[in-house]
């Protein structure tokens, strides 16, 4: 299973998921012209994309979603609680409704109900044959039913978006401030650390760290809270990852 994290941030998100010429889309933050050529770089054939999967609706995961649905022959894969906004952004028979669990390119995925500020968001557990990945982002916390299921990923590909002590210091007003640290906002770098403190395991390759708020948080600071925090676990610290909103990260396999 490879991963490709081609953006993450306030003004895009898409990350590429595959095995062999299997590919499909986790958001579609980017233009269609401006991922072709992300992935050409990569030697990759973005009509091998078998379908989209959307965590939210909010302008960042969706901008490219519409023009690449007319230009490739895929469909978007979506809990029946989204259809209804994501309708108004592409026609129904581009949209395939899903149940909890389902299969899409051999990809076996489970769905996990979010909480952030829109009418549905989802964050995924993603495996193939005997490798499981962990995909939340846009959340304000994570419950009790989805932290149980978490346990002892293969890779970790989790939301730090912000630093509360830099956000409740900045310019922000205070109602987006109230937004950001509320249940239906974003996780905070000592969140997240204190969450994946718990869930790591001996099997766990990679943590990689996505939605950096480009004001309210530094990469030295998601990267010092996360490995404070790991560093108690004896995790490899060399093995926490920061992805960045405009340049794709290599690719990572596991």
């Amino acid at each position: 299973m490879k991963i490709d994290i081609l953006a993450s941030g306030s003004k895009a998100n898409c990350t590429l998921l595959r095995q062999n010429d299997n590919i499909i889309l986790i958001d579609a933050g980017l233009n269609y012209r401006h991922l072709k050529n992300i992935l050409d770089n990569k030697e990759l054939n973005i009509n091998n994309i078998k379908g989209i999967l959307i965590t939210h609706c909010h302008h960042d995961h969706i901008l490219g979603l519409s023009g690449l649905l007319k230009r490739i022959n895929t469909k978007v894969y979506v809990p029946l609680n989204m259809v209804k906004e994501i309708n108004k952004y592409v026609a129904k028979d581009n949209i395939e409704i899903v149940k909890e669990e389902f299969k899409l390119a051999n990809f076996n995925i489970k769905l996990l109900y979010t909480s952030h500020d829109v009418e549905c968001s989802v964050g995924y557990i993603i495996s193939y044959l005997n490798k499981e990945m962990v995909y939340i982002t846009d959340t304000g916390y994570i419950n009790k039913k989805i932290l149980a299921e978490l346990d002892n990923k293969d890779i970790y590909i989790v939301e730090s978006n912000h630093d509360e002590e830099i956000l409740i210091k900045g310019s922000y007003p205070l109602i987006l401030k109230q937004r950001i640290i509320s249940d239906i906002g974003h996780l905070s770098n000592n969140m997240i650390a204190k969450y994946m403190q718990k869930k790591v395991g001996s099997k766990t390759k990679y943590v990689i760290l996505t939605h950096l708020s480009e004001k309210n948080n530094t990469e030295e600071l998601a990267y010092n809270t996360m490995k404070k925090s790991l560093d108690k676990v004896k995790f490899n610290s060399e093995n926490i990852i920061i992805a960045k909103q405009n340049e794709p990260l290599e690719t990572i396999e596991v």
